[in-house]
C-alpha cells in the first residue's frame, strides 16, 4: 500500500510540474485553433471593405467634388449579432487605420477618444494659461459616420458545422441620413470538425 501511495505522490508532483508552452508566431501568419472569428479574419475583412469603399463610384465622386477637401469621416459602432463574442472596437479601430492611412479621406476621432478630448480641452480653459489653452468649438465636423455589423450564419450536423461571417459596412452623410455607400464581406467560411465527446 505504501509503494501505491509513494508511486501516486510522484505522479502527482510530476504532473504538478508542467508548464504552459508559448510558441512565437509571425505576425500575419494564418492560425485558426477553434473555428471563431479570429485576428486574421477581421484583417481580411476590413482591408476588403475599405478597399471596396475607396474605390466605389459614388465616394469618389463625392472626393472630385469637394476639391482640396477631402471629405471627413468618423467610425461609429460596428454591432456584433453573432453568436460569438467579437470585440467590435477592433474592427472599428482597424477601419480608422485603413481610412486614416489611404489618404483619400479624412478622419477624425470619436468615441472614447473624443470625449476625452472634449473633457482635456475643458480642464484647460481653467487650468492652463489664455496662450496655450486649446480653444472651445474648433472641432473639425465629421461629413460621414462609418458604421456596420458582424451576423453569423452556422450550419451544423453532428460534431460538424460551417461558420459564415457576414460583415457589413454603410457610409452614412450625417446631415441628410443619405447612405453614400454599403458593402458586405462573407468571405470568411470554416468548416469546424470537433470531437465527438466535445459536442
Amino acid at each position: 500500500m505504501k509503494k501505491i501511495t509513494v508511486v501516486l505522490c510522484v505522479f502527482l508532483l510530476l504532473s504538478s510540474c508542467e508548464t504552459t508552452k508559448v510558441k512565437r508566431v509571425e505576425s500575419g501568419t494564418q492560425r485558426d485553433l477553434s473555428g471563431y472569428w479570429n485576428a486574421i479574419d477581421v484583417k481580411i475583412v476590413c482591408e476588403s471593405l475599405i478597399n471596396d469603399c475607396l474605390s466605389s463610384a459614388r465616394v469618389n465622386q463625392e472626393i472630385r467634388a469637394r476639391g482640396n477637401k477631402k471629405p471627413v469621416v468618423i467610425v461609429g459602432r460596428f454591432k456584433n449579432a453573432s453568436d460569438e463574442h467579437i470585440d467590435t472596437e477592433i474592427i472599428s479601430s482597424i477601419m480608422e487605420n485603413v481610412i486614416f492611412n489611404s489618404g483619400k479621406l479624412d478622419f477624425v476621432a470619436g468615441g472614447d477618444t473624443r470625449a476625452g478630448l472634449r473633457a482635456e480641452r475643458q480642464d484647460l480653459q481653467g487650468n492652463a494659461s489664455e496662450a496655450t489653452a486649446a480653444a472651445l468649438g474648433k472641432e473639425l465636423g465629421a461629413d460621414f459616420m462609418m458604421t456596420g455589423s458582424v451576423r453569423t450564419i452556422v450550419d451544423r450536423d453532428g460534431n460538424r458545422s460551417v461558420r459564415t461571417y457576414f460583415v457589413t459596412a454603410e457610409l452614412t452623410n450625417i446631415e441628410t441620413n443619405a447612405r453614400m455607400w454599403m458593402g458586405q464581406n462573407n468571405s470568411i467560411t470554416k468548416e469546424v470538425t470537433r470531437p465527438k465527446n466535445k459536442l
